[in-house]
């Protein structure tokens, strides 16, 4: 699961690079999935100038949180 959510926002950071209609629909499911993970770090986190960081951050809690989900559980 955590590598789908890594995936998920990986993509949304590399579409944000193009001129996408927001109104696509596959682009419109991606932000859904991936806004509930992004939002709450957006208000935390501060922009580096015009780069927003937080998908960077998310992927990497995920990646932690995963690997400390699979050390409980082994």
């Amino acid at each position: 699961m955590t590598q789908v959510l890594t995936a998920l926002i990986f993509f949304r950071a590399i579409l944000s690079w193009f001129p996408i209609d927001p109104r696509n629909p596959l682009v419109t499911v991606l932000y859904e999935l991936t806004e509930p993970i992004l939002a709450p770090l957006r208000n935390v986190l501060p922009r580096i100038g015009m780069i927003d960081i937080t998908p960077l951050a998310a992927i990497i809690l995920i990646q932690v949180i995963g690997r400390v989900l699979v050390q409980q559980l082994a």
